[in-house]
């Protein structure tokens, strides 16, 4: 049975891809990460920044496994394939800068949103992450690419950099998607995740 590490946004809620899961039926070892300190999730002493989020994402990782990640969820799943590429066997990345430059790209800034939805988060939430831009290419799991056209956050643009960085990805567009779609329309997205993930 394999492993499918899935790894919400700066939410943190563990929550987040429960539909999508739920889709992808007993076949799966499904494990649903919850950032501490971030969104409404309680903190812990020992998560005081992102290097945690991908420390606890490496605790996972005992063997090979899936990881299927949305926005910041993203982000630490291209930093936990960087850590450990003989531990993912294949990425699917939703919404998500990746842990590249996005400013030319036309993203958003989703901070002044979260802050008034999540005014008890972590401060280091909105502490800049490196950027991994030169090294995304040396990334060769494959990796399915799942954006939405209607997301200001991270645009398709931003999925089609990505796209051009990964050496085995393949981009796929929910119409009229918005930053939460993987939630939302877990009846459109979970084929998509299945089908990736079951192929040879």
């Amino acid at each position: 049975m394999s492993r499918v590490v899935f790894l919400p946004g700066a939410g943190g809620d563990p929550a987040f891809w429960k539909p999508v899961a739920d889709r992808l039926g007993p076949s799966i070892d499904a494990v649903r990460l919850a950032w501490p300190g971030l969104g409404h999730v309680p903190p812990r002493d020992d998560v005081r920044g992102f290097d945690d989020l991908v420390r606890l994402t490496l605790e996972t990782m005992d063997r090979p496994v899936d990881l299927v990640a949305q926005s910041m969820g993203g982000v630490v799943a291209i930093r936990a394939a960087l850590a450990r590429p003989d531990r993912v066997r294949r990425l699917v990345l939703a919404a998500t800068s990746g842990g590249i430059d996005v400013n030319a790209l036309g993203a958003a800034d989703w901070r002044p949103d979260y802050r008034r939805d999540f005014p008890q988060a972590a401060p280091w939430v909105f502490e800049p992450v490196a950027d991994v831009t030169d090294r995304v290419p040396s990334i060769t799991a494959p990796a399915l690419l799942i954006w939405g056209d209607a997301d200001p956050i991270s645009p398709v643009a931003v999925g089609r950099r990505l796209g051009s960085l990964l050496p085995h990805a393949t981009l796929v567009v929910i119409r009229a998607g918005d930053h939460a779609f993987a939630r939302a329309r877990a009846d459109e997205v979970a084929p998509y995740v299945g089908s990736f993930l079951a192929a040879p």
